[in-house]
């Protein structure tokens, strides 16, 4: 089963080997053992079922917690060429009833729904009779109370254990502690499950933790080294998502919040125009991304601090996916920690408990000075040893040398003394650089012994001295208000009995690898991501369902001018290039002419269209060949072109030529004849000069080449 699992990898989702443990867990499921799989977002969990999924004679249950997530999933799937059916809250009674029918006809290979959904009556009813080969259940950390995502709906899925017995149970996840697994495996019912803990460590992502001292200018900063890219920034509360989004919208960047105060209808809009890359950065809350697949999130920020390592994961998770490297930061202030702690003195003891001990973690992670992977990864229970990662600013910042800092922490601690203990670290570093804000006036502080003795350090400098000075236990944030206070230690360095070593650094900037054009071009890149946003919103598409970066940068890379070569593209499947293979094949081939990059006599015959000296010569020829009795299929075979590029000729000719036989044209036509009828009408009450009206008007129900080939015979008969 395993060597046609590999033939249905690529020649299905066009990737010539398995990644980590893939091969291990579709062996796994293929041979009925239950599976906890444990892979980092991006890290293929999908494949894990759905090649399965593809094999297995019954239907496999695809349990997923949102709405977005199904039809992101499903939208790919299509794209290639799998049938996939889903019922949630979205669908018209006329799609959720189309849904059904595939489903109980068998067409449909997989079937999407939430815990919630799938648990009514109505449910059950139409899969009982059916065969359930495999029931999935995607994020299941969502079943442990010791996960950061607790969902009690979830606790509910082991009763499927006894209305689906000869089902495989697989459960997946990105973010699981080893008490969280052991928590999944139990509530579960996994007795002797093969449990698959993928590495932790995405290798892609540069990750970087800076002190927040100006954090719009930082985070404008920040947005600059990466134009016209996609990202996400991360904010604690909706007021600070609404400012920051109006912040970046009048510095000029193209910027949507996104946050559960919004309607529906607001959401769903900012959201789909993120992905289909009408829009580069989505300000948000958490309440932002779970449900997001968009590969090309070139960086996430935190503009404010997490909960929790596992969210602070998720999140940076979600950049990166296509494999390219992405550049995730937090802004780290103190400040934001007693945001956090009020919330959790709000919680029960036990949950109380649990969360301040994710709080905790956190800071350690934050406040480390060792690789960053090594603390993230030990929290999920694997162990990283290597000395250097070279992705992270504490291995690519400058060696520590320390010096002895005593003189201006005795400076910052006098300061907090004057201050009666009562104030942050941002208002005192105010008092000590002599600050005239408004604050310092209101209380009087311009008058303190230590106003202005501070001038030698810049504000930064100070507020990372302030960071050292807290890890040192010199002094120790307010649980409350987070007010510093000195600790027993520091009034020692107070009086001069302990001496105080640390760093002061004149730009805490990290030194990081920056995107370059080296390994491929980025005008043919460009190129390539503008013909793929076309289709895409032709076809009401994310862009990266029809390929990812990683798939355009390999293309902008190698210059592949023949389907041998294409085909060896990343993710180029049989069913992607039939539908858009000599599309972008033509990009790359005009490219190579230009800058006389390859023989263009060495080209192949399928792109023989493209070096023809004049477009009108080859709609005529592909109207001379309909016209002798080809069928559309025929000249497919003959030219090796494309359906859609066979028609858009035949289209092109006939607004000035008669076809010949146009009744022909049928034989390639898949519908049904009342399906030809209800097309013909809509075609008479909207026009057919474009096609996307039609296409939305039909429910999106009605694929765009069988458009095209209507328009052809419904334009022909109309003139004659």
């Amino acid at each position: 089963m395993i060597f046609k699992a590999k033939k249905i990898l690529k020649s299905t989702f066009g990737y010539d080997d398995f990644r980590l443990l893939q091969e291990e867990v579709i062996t796994s499921i293929l041979s009925k053992n239950d599976s906890l799989v444990i892979m980092p977002t991006g890290g293929g969990k999908s494949l894990c079922y759905q090649i399965p999924a593809l094999i297995f004679d019954g239907l496999t249950i695809v349990l997923s917690p949102l709405i977005s997530l199904m039809k992101d999933q499903i939208a790919q799937l299509h794209q290639l060429g799998v049938e996939a059916a889903v019922l949630n809250s979205s669908l018209s009674p006329q799609e959720y009833y189309q849904n059904v029918e595939l489903v109980e006809s068998g067409k449909a290979r997989l079937l999407y729904v939430a815990p919630e959904t799938l648990l009514l009556d109505r449910t059950l009813a139409l899969l009982k009779p059916l065969k359930i080969d495999c029931i999935t259940i995607d994020e299941a950390h969502c079943i442990s109370e010791w996960g950061h995502d607790f969902r009690p709906e979830y606790r509910k899925l082991v009763e499927l254990r006894e209305i689906f017995p000869e089902a495989v149970f697989v459960a997946l996840t990105a973010t699981a502690t080893p008490r969280v697994q052991t928590d999944i495996e139990k509530s579960l019912m996994f007795k002797g499950a093969k449990k698959f803990v993928a590495s932790f460590n995405r290798e892609n992502l540069y990750l970087e933790i800076t002190p927040k001292y100006d954090a719009l200018n930082q985070t404008i900063k920040f947005l600059r080294k990466y134009p016209n890219q996609s990202g996400i920034i991360y904010c604690f509360s909706r007021k600070q998502v609404n400012t920051l989004a109006a912040e970046l919208d009048n510095a000029g960047f193209s910027v949507r919040p996104y946050h559960a105060g919004l309607t529906d209808n607001e959401r769903k809009t900012n959201q789909e125009l993120f992905i289909k890359d009408d829009v580069q950065i989505i300000v948000a809350t958490i309440a932002f991304g779970m449900g997001i697949n968009k590969s090309n999130v070139r960086f996430v920020i935190h503009y404010d601090l997490p909960k929790n390592i596992e969210s602070y994961y998720q999140e940076i998770g979600r950049s990166g996916r296509d494999g390219l490297r992405a550049h995730c930061l937090l802004l780290f202030s103190h400040s934001d920690t007693m945001k956090i702690k009020y919330f959790i003195d709000q919680k029960e003891a036990i949950e109380r408990r649990i969360a301040l001990n994710h709080l905790n973690a956190l800071l350690n992670y934050a406040e480390t000075g060792v690789c960053r992977r090594e603390p993230l990864l030990t929290y999920f229970g694997e162990e990283y040893n290597k000395p250097n990662c070279g992705m992270c600013d504490n291995c690519n910042s400058e060696a520590k040398t320390l010096v002895d800092i005593t003189i201006p922490t005795q400076k910052f601690l006098s300061c907090i003394k004057r201050a009666n203990e009562g104030f942050g670290a941002a208002h005192i570093i105010d008092i000590l650089r002599g600050s005239k804000a408004q604050k310092i006036l209101d209380w009087s502080h311009q008058n303190l012994s230590t106003y202005g003795i501070g001038l030698e350090h810049t504000k930064k400098q100070w507020m990372f001295i302030s960071h050292q000075l807290i890890r040192q236990n010199l002094i120790a944030p307010d649980p409350e208000h987070g007010a510093l206070k000195i600790t027993s230690k520091g009034y020692e360095v107070l009086t001069g009995s302990l001496a105080v070593n640390g760093t002061i650094k004149e730009d805490f900037e990290p030194k990081h690898e920056v995107i370059t054009d080296s390994e491929f071009s980025s005008e043919l890149f460009n190129a390539l991501r503008e013909k793929r946003k076309q289709i895409a919103g032709e076809m009401r598409l994310p862009p990266y369902v029809i390929f990812s970066d990683k798939t355009l940068t390999e293309m902008a890379a190698l210059y592949p001018t023949s389907k041998k070569e294409m085909m060896g593209i990343y993710g180029m499947g049989e069913v992607k290039y039939e539908r858009y293979g000599i599309l972008f094949m033509d990009i790359v081939i005009r490219y190579c002419q230009k800058n006389k990059i390859k023989e263009i006599d060495s080209l192949p015959k399928e792109a023989f269209l493209k070096k023809a000296p004049k477009k009108s010569k080859v709609n005529e020829t592909i109207a001379a060949l309909f016209n002798t009795g080809n069928s559309v299929t025929d000249i497919m075979g003959e030219t090796k072109l494309k359906k859609s590029t066979i028609l858009g000729h035949l289209y092109t000719y006939s607004q000035n030529n008669k076809l010949k036989n146009v009744e022909n044209i049928l034989e390639d036509c898949n519908l049904s004849d009342e399906m030809i009828e209800k097309v013909t009408e809509v075609f008479t009450k909207l026009g057919c000069s474009t096609l996307s009206p039609v296409y939305a008007e039909l429910r999106e129900k009605v694929p765009y080449d069988e458009l095209h080939l209507l328009r052809i015979y419904y334009l022909s008969k109309l003139e004659n």
